[in-house]
């Protein structure tokens, strides 16, 4: 009787823990301690293994050659390795059990041209290249994570599974590939994207398109018609640009690509353009959508034309309701302090953790550095905070999959 009594002391005093005091008490764990040494002993091999990823270039849904090369690391370590329909990379570190599962993602693939040559430099503390930090810096964390985990011996309750996702930044097709086939099977999503010293519990909705004004085309001497579908499109673009973007909640527009006729003597019969449109409301998206769709149809209608709209990809306001005030949340904010941090936490996030919390699971955002210049060819990351970013992912990782004895 004696001993259930204490079982059940016990048990009411782990649970009576706060967020922080279980952060801290696995922080202060010896098997812990030995791991972040072994992070701090890793560091030539941490940045080598960096940029050696980074300089094989992975455009979306052409990421092959950079997972073979991730995966060839993985299989050094005790992992059960698999893929999936989407090229998925999938590493499970097996827990000892009874503890919840854990996924932490970093995505493969990057939003540079095929065939572009990258080559890495360092100087002044940071490190330069094309997708260095978007999402090299993650993969390497996890990566790093998983080689101080052995070499500490430690040991998780739960499973913690590494997914290296494919076509992130064109429509997070991985990822929701993954969130789809797994969906009652995981318990707690970080996707490793942008971030360093905060992180985000929601997802900003995305509704990419591509909207055409069509007219008869001719040559430029022609006199009918009057002038090309370019000259509606520009009215348009200048309009568009003109409408009120609310920064609350979080909004933005943006027009990126621009097309029209093949050869510079013929009015373009098809002139288009691509529209970015982003929004933690989806009343806000939604809104957007009718004003711009009135623009279009006036100024074709103005020329004498007509408009065509392809949906390229949508994604509606990823929100968990209760996400805010989970488990996963509070952990992630006790992790973000026991490591030093004032944590700014966000609900914009626009990475795979949106696919997550559409499929109803409790996610988050963060990221292993902080880094400047993200999708541009002068992309670069600061290296000595890489390395506390890191151990700031296996703290995470161990206070959400549990630490066994």
């Amino acid at each position: 009787m004696r001993t259930i009594l204490l079982i059940l002391l016990f048990s009411i005093s782990v649970s009576a823990q706060s967020p922080a005091d279980e952060v801290k008490a696995i922080q202060e764990d010896a098997r812990v301690k030995a791991a972040f040494e072994h992070i701090d002993k890793d560091r030539d091999a941490i940045l080598r293994e960096w940029i050696a990823i980074t300089e094989i270039n992975a455009p979306s849904k052409q990421e092959q050659e950079r997972a073979r090369f991730v995966e060839s690391l993985l299989r050094k370590h005790k992992l059960e390795i698999r893929s999936d329909a989407a090229g998925n990379i999938i590493a499970t570190r097996k827990g000892t059990g009874g503890g919840p599962v854990a996924v932490f993602d970093a995505h493969l693939d990057t939003v540079f041209q095929p065939g572009l040559k990258i080559k890495a430099t360092v100087r002044d503390g940071r490190v330069y290249a094309p997708g260095i930090g978007d999402d090299t810096r993650n993969i390497e964390a996890l990566l790093a994570t998983i080689r101080a985990l052995d070499a500490a011996k430690i040991k998780t309750k739960g499973d913690i599974v590494f997914v290296f996702t494919t076509d992130e930044e064109a429509g997070m097709t991985g990822a929701k590939q993954f969130t789809k086939d797994n969906k009652g099977k995981v318990d707690y999503y970080v996707a490793l994207d942008g971030g360093y010293e905060g992180f985000t519990y929601a997802g900003i909705g995305i509704n990419w398109y591509r909207h055409h004004i069509i007219g008869p085309g001719g040559h430029t001497r022609s006199r009918t018609p009057p002038y090309s579908a370019s000259l509606p499109m520009a009215r348009a673009i200048a309009r568009i640009y003109e409408l009120e973007v609310p920064s609350n909640p979080s909004s933005n527009l943006n027009i990126g690509m621009l097309g029209g006729s093949e050869v510079p003597n013929a009015k373009a019969s098809d002139a288009w353009f691509s529209l970015d449109l982003r929004s933690t409301s989806d009343d806000v998206l939604k809104d957007l959508e009718k004003k711009i769709a009135m623009i279009l149809d006036e100024e074709a209608k103005r020329a004498g034309m007509t408009v065509k709209t392809d949906v390229i990809s949508s994604s509606p306001a990823a929100v968990l309701p209760g996400n805010r005030d989970s488990r996963l949340v509070k952990i992630a904010e006790a992790v973000h302090r026991a490591m030093g941090f004032n944590p700014p936490i966000g609900n914009a996030g626009s990475n795979n953790s949106s696919a997550a919390l559409l499929q109803g699971i409790s996610s988050i955002s963060t990221g292993a550095g902080p880094c400047s210049d993200a999708h541009a060819l002068t992309e670069n990351c600061e290296i000595e905070p890489l390395y506390k970013g890191i151990k700031k992912i296996l703290l995470l990782e161990l206070a959400l999959a549990g630490l066994s004895q």
